[in-house]
């Protein structure tokens, strides 16, 4: 199984627009950072961790032709914002399936009412097939995917593991009875914000304490913003299973 960092930003993405903070002026191409989302590949199969407002970009960096679907973990903007750009991959290959809670089906079909049309629908929108997710795991292809709920302040947000792979974002706090469906893995990715506490998001220091609670082999960090600090400098400090993630890794598992 493949994993390709598409975006490991926060909201904003760096740099931010007009921000002169030294790393949003960092010619170090680690620190710039689309806004957050993976794709994972294994054997002819890909699939897409969130669509958000870089999403035709990251689909052309990376020369995809074709998705089998996308999983999102919640309904903010820049996890969702680029639902309409699978319009090429519809063209292509008919309707795309998409896998979501009931709540962020509901966020979809506001924001992109176009898209779940029945009557009347312009003829160059491009159509999805909902698959609503319960927190049961449930089958992509030949494997079985285990949605793991977090919470983003007070907001549900699914993470989602894959074997020995799981993928965290946007999260604060985890119930132990989902940390549970995080033991044993190869890898985990988890989201750090910055340095100093956040209301919604780990910060550096609990993110790490969550990775030396959940013992993976490796752990990656993610959604990340500039308040973090340069890359390079922030990965010297890490435990030497801890890495930042950047901009078009890939790594197999």
């Amino acid at each position: 199984m493949q994993i390709t960092f598409l975006g490991t930003g926060t909201s904003q993405g760096i740099p931010v627009i007009g921000s002169q903070h030294p790393v949003c002026l960092s010619e170090n191409p680690r620190d710039k950072r689309l806004r957050v989302s993976v794709m994972i590949e294994w054997e002819n199969y890909r699939y897409v961790i969130d669509c958000g407002p870089d999403f035709r970009q990251q689909m052309l960096t990376h020369h995809v032709s074709h998705i089998d679907g996308i999983l999102f973990t919640h309904e903010h903007n820049d996890h969702i914002i680029g639902l309409d750009d699978v319009r090429p991959f519809y063209f292509r290959q008919g309707k795309i399936d998409v896998y979501a809670h009931h709540r962020v089906v509901e966020a979809l079909k506001k924001r992109f009412d176009y898209v779940f049309q029945e009557k009347n629908k312009y003829p160059g929108a491009p159509e999805v097939h909902v698959i609503e997710l319960t927190g049961e795991a449930f089958t992509l292809k030949n494997k079985e995917v285990v949605p793991v709920n977090v919470l983003h302040n007070r907001l549900q947000v699914f993470g989602f593991r894959l074997n020995d792979f799981a993928y965290i974002t946007d999260a604060k706090t985890i119930e132990a009875e989902e940390k549970e469906k995080l033991k044993g893995l190869k890898v985990l990715v988890i989201n750090a914000l910055r340095r100093e506490p956040h209301h919604s998001h780990l910060n550096l220091e609990e993110a790490l304490a969550m990775i030396e609670e959940l013992q993976p082999e490796k752990a990656y960090l993610t959604h990340i913003s500039h308040l973090l600090g340069f890359h390079d400098e922030v990965e010297a400090e890490l435990p030497e299973n801890v890495f930042l993630a950047y901009d078009n890794l890939k790594i197999e598992i």
